[in-house]
């Protein structure tokens, strides 16, 4: 026999996770089905809803560039435009956009969600307009909602800044960060030093080790390392506050940085970084603490390769469990599977698919026309996926809708170039909160 729910999330991601909470909620029985580890522990930690707006022209119905986009080059005028307030520039995007689709009201339900979760481990929360937060690559970055952690480093704050980068640490070099946020204007000085971490660690440690070993003070690692960061500038007390890279504890990062402030006698604030990401893994920890508190079942490690349908309906997920197929039924079902980074979306040579559902995904016939040739171009591939109607359902290639009872999330939705609008994270908490209420209230009524 199948197992049963009222209703069945496919994708373990912020989009997934959102949409099996806020079917919870309806009051459904609910599972989540994931496969692999989220690309959570691949991100920054941070939620962007909308940071940019590409200048020139607009994509048409089939997600394909229409006739009047730019590409958008390092420099050029048609470079996507840095924007204040989310919520006043929605109405700027394409009517395929999905923001556009499920309105500004879902991004507000999708931020509620994801602020009940994670509590005071994240600020942003009291306004609609974004902060701006430094990088690892020495830029700035307008977000909606960043980790506590993060807030004593906001570009908006005209405070002398050190950053400290550690030595073989290749993924953060703190001077050449400092030297480049300097060339774009920040309103404050900003310098950078590399330090020795001082206990030795292996070659290939994780970022989870240095932050272990900061947890448990191995070794009184946190007075050397503040010894070293002030040996290593002479003029540390001319700095308001200090920047490392996201390692500084995990368990015990509130009372790391606490032990820092006091050792330097300035601010500590941690610089989101490239994977592998402590801030992403602790913000999926966050997520399914969430989903257990909820009520939400979970199967993961397993991959989902077909379905079972009937008279326009899905029945059932199957799932392919070392060799055996089993059925996961349910009454409605969410697909949050990600997109092309997270194998939602797949591609071959010749043509486009979303390999679970067979769901419809429009694509230009010739490859060549997938890709723009400059780099930071308005690339079509980046607004591959399925094109959903009003109520998040996929449709077919003459419109029609492809399931009754299927909703999507996410980034395997197209028509949005979340990358260079800086709207991924906000995008599947907007989506997952639609997709997933409304998966409820089917599954319910």
């Amino acid at each position: 026999m199948a197992i049963r729910e009222d209703v069945l999330v496919v994708g373990g991601g912020i989009a997934g996770a959102t949409a099996a909470l806020s079917a919870a909620e309806s009051g459904a029985t609910v599972r989540l089905l994931s496969h692999k580890k989220s690309t959570l522990r691949q991100a920054s930690g941070l939620i962007d809803v909308l940071g940019a707006i590409p200048r020139g022209g607009s994509t048409d119905g089939d997600g394909v560039a229409s006739d009047g986009d730019v590409p958008a080059d390092e420099g050029s005028p048609d470079q996507p435009e840095l924007i204040a307030d989310p919520f006043a520039a929605v109405g700027g995007l394409p009517e395929t956009h999905p923001y556009r689709v499920v309105g500004a009201a879902a991004i507000r339900d999708g931020l509620e969600i994801f602020d009940d979760v994670v509590g005071d481990a994240y600020e942003g929360g009291h306004t609609d307009h974004n902060a701006l937060v430094l990088t690892h690559g020495g830029t700035i970055k307008p977000t909606a909602r960043y980790p506590q952690s993060v807030a004593p480093g906001l570009a908006s704050a005209e405070k002398k800044t050190l950053l400290v980068g550690f030595a073989g640490l290749t993924d953060f070099d703190a001077p050449a960060a400092a030297a480049h946020l300097d060339a774009t204007g920040v309103p404050f000085d900003v310098d950078g030093a590399t330090v020795e971490f001082p206990i030795e660690l292996r070659d290939d440690a994780l970022t989870t080790r240095f932050a272990k070993a900061l947890d448990k003070d191995e070794s009184g690692v946190r007075k050397r390392l503040a010894d070293a960061v002030l040996e290593a500038d002479a003029d540390l007390g001319d700095y308001e506050r200090v920047g490392f890279p996201a390692m500084l504890g995990d368990d015990e990062g509130q009372e790391v940085r606490s032990d820092l402030e006091d050792r330097l006698g300035a601010a500590v604030f941690q610089i989101p970084t490239g994977p592998p990401s402590l801030l992403g893994m602790q913000l999926e920890d966050l997520l399914f603490d969430a989903l257990d508190a909820a009520g939400v079942r979970l199967s993961s490690g397993n991959p989902a390769v077909g379905y079972e349908a009937n008279d326009g309906r899905i029945e059932s997920v199957v799932v392919d469990r070392r060799g055996r197929e089993v059925p996961y039924a349910a009454e409605e079902f969410v697909l949050a599977t990600g997109g092309l980074v997270g194998k939602g979306i797949d591609s071959d040579r010749e043509s486009v698919t979303e390999p679970v559902f067979g769901c419809h995904v429009p694509h230009p016939a010739d490859r060549y026309d997938w890709s723009e040739p400059t780099a930071f171009g308005a690339h079509a591939f980046a607004r591959f996926g399925v094109v959903p109607d009003g109520d998040l359902r996929p449709t077919d290639g003459s419109g029609g809708v492809e399931f009754e009872n299927l909703r999507a999330a996410g980034g395997v939705l197209g028509g949005a170039d979340t990358a260079r609008e800086k709207s991924a994270a906000g995008v599947s908490l907007a989506t997952g909160a639609h997709a997933g209420r409304r998966a409820g209230e089917e599954a319910t009524r």
